[in-house]
This record gives C-alpha cells, sequence and structure tokens, in this order.
C-alpha cells in the first residue's frame, strides 16, 4: 500500500511542474560545465608559451670576431752612437811627384829611361850576358853630364861598389832613400852630408863595370823601408 502510493507521487511529479524543474537543472549543469570547460580552456592559452604548439621557430647563431686588437710595442730608444771617424792615413811625401809641404821630387838627370825597373821577372843583360832582374832605371845622359838630388835628405853614404861604381845613397828621413850609381870617380859630396832638392850629387860616369855595355846613364834607384820601388812612380811626369 505505501508503495504503490510512493510510486504514483513520483509519477505525479514528474507529469506535473517537477518534469519542468529537473529539466531546469539539467540545463543549469550543462551551461555550467561549458563554462567552465570554456574558463579553463582560456586559462591553459594564457599559461601556454606564445607560438607554443606552431611551427618550430629557426635559431641562428651569430659568431661576433673581435676586431684585432692593436699592439704597442714599446721601442727602447736606442743610445746615440758617435762613430770616431779613422785616422786619415798619412801619405809619405815621397809618393807623390808634386811638392807636397814643402817636400817633393825632381829628375835626378836630363834624359830618357833607357832600362826599366823590373825585379819581378829576368831580362837579358846585354853587359854580362845572362838574365836578371833590375832594381832601379838607367836615365841615358852624355858623360859628365851633372846629377842632382832627387829629394832633400842627408847623405847616407858614399862607396865605391864592384858593380854599380861609385854610388852615393841619400836618406830622405820618411824611410825612403836613393841611390845613384854610375856616378864619376869623384862625386860632390861626402857622407853625412845634407842635401836639398836639386842640390849637385855628382856627375854620370862610367864606373858600374855590370852595365859598361850600356849606353852612358845614370843608375837610379829607390827603396821604401828596404824594399825596391820603381822611382818612375815617384819621378814627376814629362
Amino acid at each position: 500500500m505505501s508503495s504503490n502510493s510512493s510510486g504514483g507521487r513520483l509519477e505525479g511529479f514528474m507529469t506535473g511542474k517537477g518534469f519542468y524543474i529537473v529539466l531546469f537543472l539539467c540545463a543549469a549543469v550543462i551551461g555550467l560545465s561549458a563554462w567552465m570547460m570554456a574558463a579553463g580552456n582560456g586559462a591553459m592559452e594564457e599559461l601556454a608559451p606564445a607560438g607554443a604548439g606552431f611551427e618550430e621557430k629557426r635559431v641562428e647563431t651569430v659568431i661576433i670576431t673581435p676586431a684585432p686588437r692593436e699592439e704597442r710595442v714599446e721601442t727602447a730608444a736606442l743610445p746615440s752612437v758617435t762613430l770616431e771617424e779613422p785616422a786619415e792615413a798619412v801619405q809619405p811625401v815621397w809618393n807623390e811627384a808634386e811638392e807636397t809641404e814643402g817636400v817633393f821630387f825632381v829628375w835626378p838627370v836630363e834624359g830618357e829611361p833607357e832600362r826599366l825597373h823590373d825585379v819581378q821577372s829576368l831580362h837579358y843583360d846585354v853587359t854580362l850576358r845572362d838574365w836578371r832582374t833590375h832594381n832601379g832605371v838607367d836615365i841615358l845622359a852624355p858623360l859628365g853630364q851633372t846629377v842632382v838630388a832627387a829629394r832633400g835628405g842627408v847623405v847616407q853614404s858614399v862607396e865605391n861598389d864592384g858593380l854599380y861604381g861609385t854610388v852615393v845613397t841619400v836618406d830622405h828621413g820618411d824611410g825612403s832613400t836613393a841611390c845613384y850609381a854610375n856616378l864619376a870617380d869623384l862625386p860632390a859630396v861626402g857622407a853625412g852630408d845634407r842635401v836639398e832638392t836639386g842640390d849637385v850629387i855628382g856627375a854620370v860616369g862610367t864606373t858600374a863595370l855590370c852595365e859598361i855595355g850600356q849606353a852612358t846613364h845614370l843608375h837610379f834607384a829607390m827603396a821604401v823601408d828596404g824594399m825596391s820601388v820603381d822611382p818612375l812612380d815617384y819621378l814627376p811626369g814629362e
């Protein structure tokens, strides 16, 4: 009895105003669910990073090369160096034919050279009839012609040589000497005499037995520090 009564009331409620109430509640539930879903999607969009889910962006790496750094190299100032000029070589006065500080050479006798100076090679000697060197220059001159000092100095020696006859040697005082050979028997000077350039030494003779086969001449020889040199390198040119 009781169950029939309850079932009847429920059926009456559903067919009456109750049906509309249930329908309203269902619509409200559906609307609330839709609103909550829409609100949830918006929140998720706000939390999601921009562009998420879309095409992947390309990230390029840019390498910046620093400009080359100009390095300054501090150079220590070099000390100034003063080079001393080498001392000027002193040329011996006998090495110049022209006048130098009042000292110069002159020809000891006027004439032409016949036999030249040569100590490096052999030449035929017409007197001795052999081959030999020659330590001086033979200047052609007539017998008895005056012979003068080619340069001033002190008479070192006057001697009668077995080969070159009467020989006068003058020391110029700077390591050079001049030898006048084949002079006449009696020269005009003696050992120790001081002679100036152009002073008379003697005269051309025929006392040099080793050169007697030649025409009359003065045998004139020079040496520097004991070494034979060519007199024509010191006598003035024509």
